[in-house]
């Protein structure tokens, strides 16, 4: 029998420790701030979420340089609250939702756009839009449960890009968790990503960007050209 290959868990910082938290899966919430989704050419009414998956390892740390990815002249930037559950369940109640976390941080759902417009018009999966390598950057978190409202920004090469409230969410963090529970068992080390405010847009080669919440650890990543 050949040797088995060695997998190593992904895993994220946890600000002020030297230990990791260990990712099992990553799920993202879509349009959960209206003026997003109206840029989006949605209607922002209190549909039920929806969500789409990354893989556990597309996430990067804060610092890091990365290859400008392929197939994309549209590649697009979203800064998030991303929420670390510590323990797990079904059909979680939006009251019991909260002593699910672990802990929060930013994150940023890198999407090639154009690649995500195709599917749509095919009706086809978002996977190689959404779910590339590299495709989740996220900083240190930060224990306990995040703030119900709080400055999200994204800033590309220092100007501000993306501003918006938690406060302005559709769907809070609680039901959010709550109804993808619905879906799926949750369990220790999922990350949720809660959605982006709007001015969504575009990152070329050379580009340094860096996403902030406030009372959050930031992130910060730079993009050099494709190789």
């Amino acid at each position: 029998m050949r040797r088995l290959p060695e997998v190593i868990q992904p895993t994220t910082a946890i600000s002020g420790s030297d230990a990791r938290f260990p990712v099992r899966r990553i799920y993202c919430v879509g349009q959960n701030y209206a003026a997003h989704a109206r840029e989006m050419g949605s209607d922002p009414d209190r549909k039920p979420p929806f969500f789409f998956t990354k893989p556990a390892d597309a996430v990067v740390p804060s610092g890091s340089r990365l290859a400008y990815p392929s197939l994309t002249q549209d590649f697009q930037h979203e800064v998030e609250l991303v929420l670390a559950l510590g323990s797990g369940g079904e059909r979680v109640a939006v009251a019991d939702a909260a002593a699910l976390i672990f802990g929060w941080g930013v994150g940023i759902d890198l999407t090639r756009r154009d690649l995500q417009a195709e599917a749509k018009k095919a009706g086809r999966p978002w996977d190689m839009a959404k779910g590339f390598d590299h495709s989740a950057p996220l900083a240190a978190l930060t224990l306990g449960v995040p703030p119900r409202a709080g400055a999200i920004q994204l800033h590309v090469n220092g100007q501000m890009k993306q501003s918006g409230d938690l406060a302005d969410m559709i769907w809070t963090v609680p039901e959010v968790i709550a109804n993808l529970s619905t879906y799926v068992r949750l369990a220790p080390g999922d990350l949720i990503f809660t959605g982006t405010p709007s001015g969504v847009g575009p990152i070329r080669p050379g580009d340094t960007v860096q996403g902030r919440i406030d009372g959050a650890d930031p992130i910060e990543v730079v993009f050099q050209s494709a190789s």
